[in-house]
């Protein structure tokens, strides 16, 4: 299950100051710190990000986006408490942050804290309804702990609020394979991949629910595709379809 980790980059006004000496150092301003913290943590420069993050929050500690940005940094560096302490110190800036119950949603359910992720899951979408990722993250965790009725319902509205969402159709289908609901599997995997035709594990879920199907024309050829995509199937599942090839 796919997660999402992506960086906020809040809008930058870049103003050019003509006149002032050439040899007088400049002191950065606020804004281009926090350029250079989220550049740094493109490139995959954590140490870089941190502390420029952590000089945009001496000059604004109240920087509701920079203790978000600065959660994920630490989060990236497998440091769980100071990345869960950003997030609360964002919060407590702005009660409303969506974004931030989210990443803390992410950081408690790599934690293996699934209750507590949960509460934070839900904080978002009660800010946020439309939230897709977090209805997705939600899902996840009622699936993992085998409430398969509201994972359905949380991937269900995924793909309302986002009719181009192929992880909520895949979800949706994996969770109708639980269920045993072949047909409805099918049709999701389909619907995943008709948005994605590159989505490798959609292939490869099909691959064995048309095996199941005894289809096994169609099982080989979705397997061989989810393995050019980069799927490694199980050698037992390749040993099964070998007499129908």
């Amino acid at each position: 299950m796919k997660k999402h980790l992506g960086l906020l980059l809040v809008t930058l006004l870049i103003i050019g100051c003509a006149g002032g000496s050439k040899t007088e150092k400049k002191e950065m301003n606020k804004e281009e710190h926090f350029q250079l913290a989220f550049a740094a943590a493109q490139r995959g420069n954590l140490d870089e990000a941190v502390s420029e993050y952590q000089q945009v929050l001496k000059l604004d500690p109240k920087d509701a986006v920079a203790h978000l940005n600065l959660g994920i940094v630490y989060g990236r560096q497998g440091k769980p408490k100071d990345e869960i302490s950003e997030y609360r110190k964002a919060l407590s800036v702005d009660p409303d942050f969506a974004q931030a119950y989210f990443h803390l949603g992410i950081a408690y359910y790599e934690q293996g804290n699934l209750n507590e992720a949960e509460k934070q899951y839900q904080k978002a979408i009660q800010i946020n309804p439309n939230y897709v990722e977090a209805h997705n993250n939600l899902g996840n965790i009622y699936f993992r702990k085998e409430r398969f009725e509201e994972a359905l319902a949380e991937y269900n509205k995924t793909v309302v609020i986002k009719p181009d969402y192929a992880q909520g159709y895949f979800n949706r289908g994996s969770t109708s394979l639980q269920q045993n609901k072949s047909q409805e599997a099918i049709e999701s995997f389909q619907r995943a991949l008709e948005i994605n035709p590159k989505y490798a594990q959609a292939h490869y879920y099909l691959a064995w629910v048309y095996y199941k199907k005894e289809d096994y024309k169609r099982a080989i050829a979705h397997v061989d595709q989810a393995g050019k995509l980069g799927v490694v199937p199980d050698p037992l599942f390749l040993e099964k379809l070998k007499p129908y090839r």
